[in-house]
């Protein structure tokens, strides 16, 4: 769990005119949804917020958030970012029962690429399939990140999501729907073979061309 905390106030006014005049002041308009209570509309600073965004914790921890004196576990659900500037558009957090087991989004971190057999061969490309992995636990047992091992991967080697050692108290779900949901997270295979292209036919190699194309080319010059 993280010991950071996220400071918000709480908001009375809605729509997207008091929204477009908060991101004008350097705020971001928030929601706190789940859980027994009404969904709480909050603001947020936007300069330290885009400061948190930028570590991994901000999306994948349970977050204390601080709203005028009470504070809330929750966890990010959602972030709408603006297309081109550097401006959080809107968060969307959900409260966390810290008795209930919770799903969501881990990071995946790829370690010990460089030391491991397919990785010191220039010919093997090492393909990440997937970047995050959904999980479920409690919320004391929720991992900033799961670890992917990379030390022994040889080519033509391919590491599931069955592979993957996880932390106490975790699972993914998807696993217990069958084997064709233990999807492949690397994959190690050989890069690409370049093919030369064939010489062009010139002198006397000109001879070795059909004949039936030699009596083609003879009926068009008739």
């Amino acid at each position: 769990m993280s010991d950071q905390t996220i400071r918000a106030s709480a908001r009375s006014v809605e729509g997207k005119g008091a929204s477009r005049r908060l991101r004008h002041a350097g705020k971001i308009p928030a929601i706190i949804y789940g859980g027994d209570a009404a969904p709480q509309p909050v603001v947020l600073d936007q300069e330290k917020i885009w400061v948190a965004s930028q570590n991994e914790w901000f999306y994948s921890t349970i977050l204390d958030l601080d709203v005028d004196g009470k504070v809330e576990s929750v966890l990010l659900r959602d972030m709408q970012r603006h297309p081109f500037k550097q401006i959080i558009m809107h968060l969307d957090f959900m409260r966390v029962n810290q008795k209930e087991v919770l799903r969501t989004q881990v990071q995946l971190h790829f370690i010990n690429e460089e030391i491991s057999p397919a990785g010191k061969n220039a010919d093997v490309i090492i393909m990440k399939e997937l970047n995050h992995v959904d999980v479920s636990c409690l919320p004391k047992d929720l991992p900033e990140n799961i670890e992917v091992d990379l030390s022994k991967l040889e080519l033509g080697d391919t590491i599931h999501l069955s592979q993957i050692p996880l932390p106490e108290g975790v699972e993914i779900p998807s696993l217990a729907l069958g084997e064709e949901y233990d999807t492949a997270v690397v994959v190690a295979r050989k890069g690409r073979v370049e093919v030369e292209p064939e010489p062009e036919v010139e002198g006397d190699d000109a001879a070795d061309v059909p004949a039936s194309k030699v009596d083609s080319d003879e009926k068009d010059a008739e």
